[in-house]
Formats: C-alpha cells, structure tokens, sequence
C-alpha cells in the first residue's frame, strides 16, 4: 500500500499546490466567481465533465450496476442528457447574460429583486446540501485509504477543498477539475473497467453467471428512470453549480459545443460504472451493500500503483462536485442573500479587492459549515434527494419559463416557487422523502401556478424585457466593465 499512500499524498499536494497558484490570477470578482468567462472548449469541456461527475455518478453508479446490472447507468445517463440539453438549447443565452446567480437571471427577467430573494433561499438550500452530500463521500474513500474513522476523513478531506476554492475561487477549482477530468478518465474508464471486466471473465462468462435481467436496459424500471429524468436531467438544466460553469466559457459558442461534449462522455462514465458494478456482481455476489462494490473490486482486484491511481480517481470526482457545489453555495450566500439583506445592489459596488475578499471568507464560512453538517448528518441519500427535490419544484418552472415564455410574470415566478416548495415539502413530510410523489406534483403544482398567476397579473413591462432581450443577445451596456476574453 506504499505506492499507493504515494500516489494519492501527491496527488492531494497538487490539489493544494494549484490553489496557491490560482490565488495569483484571481485579482477581480469575475476572476474569482467565473474564472475571468474566458475559458476555452477544451478546458470548459473537462471541468464541466468534472464537476457532473461526483461521487454519487462513480460510486454510486457502480452500485447501481451491481444491484441492476447495465440499466444501473440511468442515473448518470440522465446527468448526461441533462447537460446535453442544457448545451444545446440554452447554454448561449446563459453566458451571454455576464450574471453570476441564478437569482441575477430572474431580476433581470422579471424586474426587481422580489423573486430573486426567495430563489436563492431555495438555491442556497441545495449547493449546501450537494457540497455536504459530496463531502461525506471523503468516508468512503478514506477508510479504504487509511482505515481512519468518519469523522476524521471528512475533515481531512473537506478540509482540502476549502483551502484550495478559499485561495484561488474559480481559478484554482478550474485548474484542480480539469487535473481531476483527466485522473478520472485515466482510473476509471482506462484502468478499472478493462480490469473488472478481465476479472469478472469478460462479458461471456458475466452473463452466464448473472440472471438476464442484467442486461436488460430498461431492467431498472420505467418509473424509476422517469423519476432520474424528472431530478437529474431537469436538475441540471438550473442548478446554480452548473450555470456557474457556464458563466466562465469564453463565447457562447464555448458554452455549446464544450457542454455537448462534456454532456457525451457523462453517456460514456455512465455505461462504464454500471458494467463495473455489474462485474462486481459476479467476483462478489453477497455484498452487505450495492455502494461497496466500488471500494472491493479496488482494493481486492487490482494492482499496487494502480489501486491508488483509481481511488485518486474517486478522490478526484467526489473533490470536483464538492468544490463546485461549495463555490456555488459560497455565491448565492453572499450575492444573493447577504447583499441583499445589507441593502447593496449592483448599483452600488464594492472594489474588487474588496469584493474578492468578501468572496473568499464566504467561500470559508460555507466551507466550515459545510464540514460540520456532513459530520452531523448520517443518510446522503435523503439529503440528496431533499436538495433536489426543492430544487426542481421550487425553480425549473420559473426558470425555464422565464427564458421560453415571455408573458411570464414577477408575480407568477413568486407564487410557482412558493407553491412549488410548498407542496415538496408536505409531500414529503406525508409520503416520505424518498418517495416519487413529492416532485411529481410538487412539478406540476409549480407550474399551474406560474401560468394562472401570470395569466391574472398584469405582463412584465415592456422596458425590462427590451433590456431582457438585449442582454440575452449580448448588447447590455452593462457588459462594458466585463473584461475582454483572453485566449485560454
């Protein structure tokens, strides 16, 4: 295990190292929060495919192939048509908005600051969750790592991307994703799935071993994918972590083509995890837990040097969604309710300096807090899902209205968020957490909301959505103080 504490030490001193030297780069507030919007494709593609892919996408994916077999890739796969979706039909108009929340988009939509307020309440609420979920990840990997208890291994872990996103904001984290892209492309598409396939006897003796529902790609269930695609797929076209991402392409050309490339190989980890959990089926068939799979095939199957590689690997997915997630969260708290609630609009700016400053202890509070809720909290699979949940029924309506149809209102986005939260939350307190229900109807009662309220208020001034339409097409005179690209 030598080689591999080695592999990994070194691996956790570079996530550092390149902290230190985004620090350097990040002399303003678009530096910090968006990486300057002047990434290239191929960087943009690999640090958008990082951040997707977590540790619920690469241990839990390999999970889901273990108890499912090849239709256990649904989950990541609907990540994948997610971001696909989201590149292709709205990343442009994203990035030409020079935003850096959510919550800025349905201000400059809607008009005012009223629904911008309780959206980002609601998207605060679920990049906090994912960066705890994602935190709690570190456990996992750790105790295979050092056999060191859980409290410890969230600290040490967390304790690393906090330094790392609290020293360089964006740039550090883009530096660090797009290290991670590669090490996982490398642990787990090019080392751990030939080796378990290998292992597991190649995929003739996988499917006379295993019963054929394994290798049925529906065999998960047709509700069960539709609920991934109602979660996953819509959650990715709105979260505040992934339209962060969006915010730092060079060009909106950048955000399509990068994310549609990214959006493909999320199709190919998806495919990857469930036939290495469906072969871990066969080398071990009485797991105590589907979420051991990932942890037992490598540390019982493969070789030294290259069992560190890969658990750097699942080291580098879950360290990409955490501090992806922890930026995000960091943002919203600051932007959007912090600001807010000092009475400091955009009108009204601090220096930069300042600004980066003040971005850099939120990064930190939230980091700390995010650290002492993952130690408090036990099951990451209701978590998860609360997060989500409120997410899609609270937001994807307002949202994605806002950009398809103009005769939504201020006063409709307010009620479909209230209702739709509303309505998540009962459902959830009456059928449980973990039921379908909750976002099924949580959806739609957000959306009934949004058109009735909409259709009986008065429609948005015409002034605010010229200026809507002008910044969408990139000529807002606001943009005039955003820096000029730079090659990348």
């Amino acid at each position: 295990m030598a080689v591999d504490y080695l592999v990994i030490v070194v691996y956790l001193a570079g996530m550092l190292a390149m902290g230190w030297w985004g620090m350097r780069r990040a002399r303003s507030k678009s530096e910090f929060l968006v990486a300057g919007r002047r990434l290239g494709p191929a960087m943009y593609s690999g640090t958008m495919a990082a951040i997707v892919l977590g540790g619920a996408s690469t241990i839990g994916g390999v999970g889901l192939g273990y108890q499912y077999g090849l239709s256990g890739a649904w989950m990541v796969f609907t990540i994948g048509l997610g971001l696909l979706a989201l590149s292709v039909f709205f990343s442009a108009r994203i990035a030409r908005l020079k935003v850096y929340t959510v919550s800025e988009m349905l201000d400059l939509r809607y008009g005012g600051g009223r629904a911008g307020v309780i959206s980002g309440l609601v998207m605060w609420a679920y990049t906090l969750m994912l960066a705890v979920t994602s935190t709690i990840a570190y456990a996992t990997i750790f105790d295979v790592l050092f056999d060191i208890n859980r409290t410890l291994a969230i600290v040490l872990g967390g304790s690393i991307v906090v330094a790392y996103s609290t020293l360089g904001g964006m740039w550090s984290i883009t530096l660090t994703d797009m290290v991670q892209f590669v090490v996982k492309t490398i642990g787990v598409l090019l080392l751990l799935l030939p080796i378990a396939v290998v292992k597991a006897g190649g995929f003739a003796e996988m499917k006379a071993q295993l019963p054929t529902e394994y290798f049925d790609p529906l065999g998960i269930g047709g509700e069960t994918i539709f609920t991934y695609v109602l979660i996953y797929t819509f959650g990715m076209l709105i979260g505040q972590d992934i339209w962060q991402r969006v915010f730092t392409a060079r060009s909106d050309r950048t955000a399509k083509w990068g994310g549609t490339i990214a959006g493909s190989y999320c199709l190919a980890y998806a495919l990857a995890g469930a036939v290495i959990g469906t072969a871990a089926k066969v080398l071990y068939p009485k797991l105590g837990s589907p979420d051991d799979a990932f942890a037992t095939i490598v540390k019982d199957e493969l070789p030294m040097g290259v069992r560190g590689l890969v658990l750097a690997a699942a080291l580098a997915a879950v360290m990409s969604t955490s501090s992806g997630a922890l930026i995000a969260c960091a943002t919203v708290a600051n932007n959007d309710i912090w600001s807010r609630l000092r009475g400091i609009g955009r009108s009204a700016p601090a220096g930069d300096h300042d600004e980066v400053k003040g971005n850099r202890a939120f990064i930190l509070i939230m980091g700390l807090a995010v650290i002492g809720t993952a130690i408090a909290i036990d099951d990451v699979v209701e978590a998860l899902t609360v997060a989500y949940n409120l997410l899609v029924g609270g937001l994807l309506v307002p949202i994605l209205g806002g950009l398809v149809w103009k005769r939504g209102t201020v006063y409709g986005a307010l009620a479909s968020v209230v209702v739709g939260g509303v309505a998540v939350v009962v459902l959830m307190a009456t059928h449980g957490i973990l039921a379908n229900e909750p976002v099924y109807y949580g959806l739609l009662a957000s959306l009934a909301a949004y058109v009735a309220v909409s259709l009986a208020t008065p429609a948005t001034d015409a002034a605010v959505l010229a200026a809507w339409r002008e910044r969408l097409a990139g000529r807002s005179p606001e943009l005039a103080s955003e820096p000029v690209p730079a090659s990348q």
